[in-house]
């Protein structure tokens, strides 16, 4: 199931009504991810939360378009998408793992561009912008991409298994790769918005310390949560991480 936000709007779906004036999530999907991955989320928060989920081009009903291999061009398309929905309202923004970085980015253009500070960033299963690992993922074989899917245990791999779905799929998470493998972040770029990093504690992309340095990133109040599991411990912590989100905006939701 999926849901236009407007108007014919490729990027932005919101899968479930929210009571008027409730707080907006923007919520950014991991490398190969697609919007539907936070349906559960949205579904979970509504009404009380609006959940706006981002679907980048090249998969699902848009897999026909290119995919877009530079996070800094999809953080401003993004923001041109978010246009209609930032006007005169701060949102929240959550990404996991590629998401979160590029919710960085997104929150970076926002404050810079549009002279609005998200309300809070939610920044799951990444590094921070600031270090650095030679990777090369998107430089392998199908073979050699579908291992590390494996390593990280990530959503969608039964799909893999079909060759005609794995053709599809295939591109999508290698020029999602391509994106966040070549990725350098924007000279100067400090959030002023609070930050909230959510991290596994068996993560291999993601040591305790690459975690806590996204605090150099923000001059706002900075919250580290670690949590038994590996790179999307989020599934195995839905309950938790829900609740905190929650509680984190709803004192400002009124």
């Amino acid at each position: 199931m999926t849901g236009i936000a407007s108007g014919g709007d490729q990027w932005i779906r919101r899968f479930h009504p929210a009571a008027e004036g409730a707080p907006r999530l923007v919520c950014l999907p991991h490398a190969g991810g697609s919007a539907s991955f936070y349906f559960p989320v949205s579904k979970a928060l509504s009404p009380g939360i609006e959940v706006l989920a981002v679907q980048y081009p090249g998969r699902q009903d848009r897999r026909f378009e290119a995919c877009v291999r530079d996070i800094g061009v999809l953080a401003d398309r993004i923001c041109e998408a978010l246009g209609p929905w930032t006007a005169g309202r701060a949102p929240a923004v959550l990404g996991h793992s590629m998401g979160a970085t590029l919710g960085f980015e997104v929150a970076w253009r926002l404050q810079q561009r549009a002279n609005l500070t998200v309300r809070h960033l939610f920044a799951s299963g990444r590094r921070a912008p600031s270090t650095r690992r030679d990777e090369n993922v998107h430089k392998r074989d199908d073979a050699g991409v579908i291992e590390e899917l494996r390593l990280l245990n990530g959503t969608g791999l039964g799909l893999l298994e079909n060759q005609e779905t794995r053709d599809l799929m295939l591109p999508a998470i290698r020029g999602d790769y391509t994106a966040i493998e070549t990725y350098v972040p924007s000279s100067g770029a400090v959030l002023s918005c609070p930050v909230t990093v959510l991290t596994g504690e068996q993560d291999p992309k993601t040591t305790l310390d690459e975690a806590r340095a996204w605090s150099i990133h923000t001059t706002g109040d900075f919250d580290l949560k670690i949590y038994p599991g590996g790179h999307f411990f989020l599934l195995q912590h839905v309950p938790e991480v829900l609740g905190l989100i929650s509680k984190t905006l709803a004192p400002i939701s009124g």
